[in-house]
């Protein structure tokens, strides 16, 4: 069954899905498969490898999640109490109301206080620049610095609505990461080497690639608007002031495996226990209510895609995953745990089956079409075949 794999991803390079990608498939007792197809960059003659490093960007978030968790586990943190009692910048947050016929920002505050549930859920008000014009003409107007500077002024924006009345993506796990920094007294990469990825043997799972990780990464690529597909990079930050736990992370495949079988196992994986079984419980159900995760709706064309997984299907969300309400027409259940990165890698968890899996391409923008076909075909092809 492995060649069935195997072909459907040589074959969707061809079609011009990627010029490379890796996926795995693994279940709670291992691997059950893992591939590579095509070049790390185009035309150079180097192939893709399953150990081949990229940038996962938001499948960062899950993990940071997973950190958070622990410390809510210790007591250290909680999800429902003030953000602000840990870091205080959380209490002074104002909502922007609108501008003003100077186009100035108008600004109040917020009808309740934002908290680590909130910021895990993307319901703080927190948002994108690259899904919300509201956000970008904010910094516009202020010379706010972008997110991709890494400057710790690029986090101290306004809300976009109230905590708790809507769901929309946004830079909430990067302040979920600050928290998880600042009870630890560590980095969140000295957090995660000593207490997630460190212990699950992600060996190459890093904010800060090693020279063994940096020589095995794949280039990012654009797709150009006749399909064809160009390297790209995009601005390197020139001082950057924290890690991204909303997006930082490079990583192999088989990392992320491991990452997956965890939450699999309620929390363990090889006899290493990262979680406990109550704690995986709740990050895999809905966290949010009535609440519903819509269409991203880019503002940023040249890095995203309008974008939503499953249109016209109910999803909600978990700390920290999409959730399908109802089984999709992937095979995966209903209650799949499942997200993504900006230059379209996917993963999904179906914790009811005991099967997930894990996609990386590095191609912008995100949402591309041929690549997310991809990555449902391979999904397709897990649950038909029974592999698991």
């Amino acid at each position: 069954m492995s060649n069935n794999f195997d072909d459907i991803l040589s074959d969707g390079i061809r079609r011009g899905a990627a010029p490379g990608a890796v996926a795995i498939v693994v279940n709670r007792n291992g691997v059950v498969w893992e591939g590579a197809a095509g070049e790390r960059v185009i035309g150079s003659g180097i192939e893709m490898t399953t150990d081949t490093v990229g940038s996962i960007f938001s499948m960062t978030k899950a993990i940071t999640g997973a950190a958070a968790m622990q410390l809510v586990e210790q007591e250290k943190l909680d999800l429902d109490a003030p953000a602000g009692k840990i870091c205080p910048w959380l209490n002074e947050v104002q909502v922007l109301a609108g501008f003003d016929d100077e186009g100035q920002p108008i600004t109040r505050a917020p009808k309740s206080a934002v908290t680590l549930r909130h910021l895990l859920t993307h319901t703080s008000g927190f948002v994108y620049e690259l899904w919300n014009a509201n956000d970008l003409r904010w910094r516009e107007v202020t010379g706010a610095p972008s997110l991709f500077t890494l400057q710790n002024a690029a986090l101290c924006t306004p809300l976009a609505f109230d905590p708790g009345v809507q769901w929309e993506y946004g830079t909430g796990i990067d302040w979920a990461g600050k928290m998880v920094e600042e009870v630890s007294g560590m980095t969140l990469g000295e957090y995660f080497d000593a207490n997630l990825t460190g212990p699950l043997g992600m060996t190459d799972t890093a904010f800060t690639p090693s020279p063994s990780m940096l020589s095995r990464a794949a280039g990012l690529h654009a797709r150009m608007p006749d399909g064809s597909l160009v390297p790209t990079e995009l601005p390197a930050p020139e001082s950057p002031e924290f890690e991204m736990g909303g997006g930082g992370l490079q990583a192999t495949m088989g990392d992320y495996g491991k990452f997956i079988r965890m939450m699999l196992n309620d929390g363990e994986a090889d006899g290493t226990r990262v979680l406990r079984a109550d704690s995986v419980a709740q990050m895999s159900r809905n966290n949010i209510g009535a609440l519903r995760v819509k269409e991203l709706s880019t503002v940023a064309p040249h890095l995203s895609n309008n974008a939503e997984f499953f249109p016209g299907e109910a999803k909600s969300w978990g700390l920290t995953f999409q959730i399908n309400e109802t089984a999709v027409n992937t095979g995966r259940s209903a209650g799949t745990l499942m997200w993504a990165g900006l230059a379209n890698s996917f993963f999904w968890i179906d914790r009811q089956q005991g099967v997930g899996g894990a996609y990386l391409s590095q191609i912008l923008p995100f949402g591309d079409e041929k690549s997310l076909r991809l990555f449902f075909d391979l999904e397709r092809a897990v649950y038909a075949s029974g592999a698991f």
